[in-house]
């Protein structure tokens, strides 16, 4: 049994001010983050950092193409520290960057190149729901030898980043749906974690089941109370999804993170929303299948918060995500019918580390289904 316990050194600060008088940031610093983050939180201070702004380089998510630019633009000799301000997106590439320059960014994440740290890396997340400052994790879009395009991870455990701040400061500014879908994200990590057949441990499942706690919490008081009750509950989502990403930092992700990738990676769905297209079908799916197994004790968690039948649980917590947001069908981000078989190869062919943690045997057949039962 592997245990991660938390490597990272956690801060939490009210404001990115407190932050930055405390860490001292000065002009040996790389602020990596988004031109919208920036200004409101940061430039008033004056710090004279170097600065990148992420949005720059590219549209969506992180893609090899846009991460070469990025590594083109900076000089690694023009500061010491990289300080990563942002979600998802800002998180993976910042890893990435921390890292010794030794060739091309297609053959990193194809691991045809070493891992070799060489900044240091603070973690500031500004949505709730990724986890990837605590994570090994680098996701990116890149192209298989097909010419196809799909997301792919690089995994090592040298990436986490050795600090994070956890400041709720900046949720304040926050669009809803950002919020709604990448708390839902928050959410799966625990859910997908708690599920993991090989490797969950002790300490994955203290984290995940308390990040689905907070979370679940949370999102009742928004279906009773209405989105902006999410402003007097921002500190605790924040501290949920970190509790989530380490809870799958240990036990992994698995089906919904498997299959939703092509999904992001040929149609741009942002992470937390095609994470959440696939959710409801998947854990219907093991409910099917195995419904004895481990899935037994998430619906007896899932009815313990919601209230409710143990039976009825997860048609209880799927009827609740809808009112946080609604889900659409895949078609309507222009998932086509041939996608469904391509796919479901794409799948098999490049997720087996997530495909290994699935709650069920996953072939091809039952990837289909999935994705047929969502068009």
């Amino acid at each position: 049994m592997r245990e991660i316990l938390m490597r990272p050194e956690m801060y939490k600060f009210n404001t990115f001010k407190e932050f930055a008088d405390e860490f001292k940031v000065g002009e040996r610093d790389l602020i990596f983050t988004n031109k919208y983050i920036y200004d409101p939180y940061v430039s008033h201070l004056n710090l004279g950092c170097v600065t990148c702004f992420e949005e720059e380089y590219g549209e969506g998510e992180p893609s090899e193409e846009s991460i070469s630019k990025i590594f083109d633009a900076l000089n690694p000799e023009d500061y010491d520290r990289i300080i990563a301000i942002g979600g998802g997106a800002v998180m993976d590439v910042a890893k990435v960057l921390s890292l010794k320059r030794v060739g091309a960014v297609h053959d990193l994440y194809f691991r045809k190149l070493p891992v070799i740290p060489e900044k240091e890396l603070i973690a500031i997340p500004t949505t709730c729901g990724t986890g990837s400052e605590v994570t090994n994790i680098s996701i990116a879009i890149v192209k298989e030898d097909n010419g196809n395009t799909t997301k792919l991870g690089l995994v090592d455990d040298l990436i986490i980043p050795k600090k994070i701040c956890l400041i709720p400061e900046f949720l304040k500014t926050l669009p809803y749906k950002a919020f709604a879908s990448s708390a839902i994200d928050a959410f799966i990590h625990g859910a997908e974690s708690f599920l993991s057949p090989s490797r969950a441990t002790m300490t994955s499942e203290l984290f995940g089941v308390k990040a689905m706690e907070i979370i679940l919490e949370g999102f009742k008081r928004i279906a009773e109370q209405g989105q902006d009750a999410r402003f007097d509950y921002g500190e605790e989502f924040l501290t949920a999804a970190t509790y989530a990403g380490l809870a799958f930092l240990q036990a992994g992700c698995a089906t919904v993170h498997a299959m939703s990738f092509p999904l992001g990676g040929t149609y741009h769905v942002p992470h937390g929303e095609s994470n959440y297209l696939l959710f409801g079908k998947v854990f219907e799916k093991y409910d099917q299948i195995n419904p004895d197994g481990k899935i037994a004790e998430f619906k007896k968690l899932i009815a313990s918060i919601l209230g409710g039948s143990e039976k009825d649980s997860i048609a209880a917590l799927n009827a609740l995500l809808e009112k946080i947001l609604h889900l659409q069908p895949l078609r309507n981000y222009g998932f086509k019918e041939t996608d469904i078989e391509a796919f479901a190869d794409s799948v098999l062919a490049n997720q087996q580390r997530l495909v290994t943690n699935s709650y069920v045997p996953l072939d091809k057949e039952l990837i289909m289904e999935i994705y047929r039962e969502l068009y």
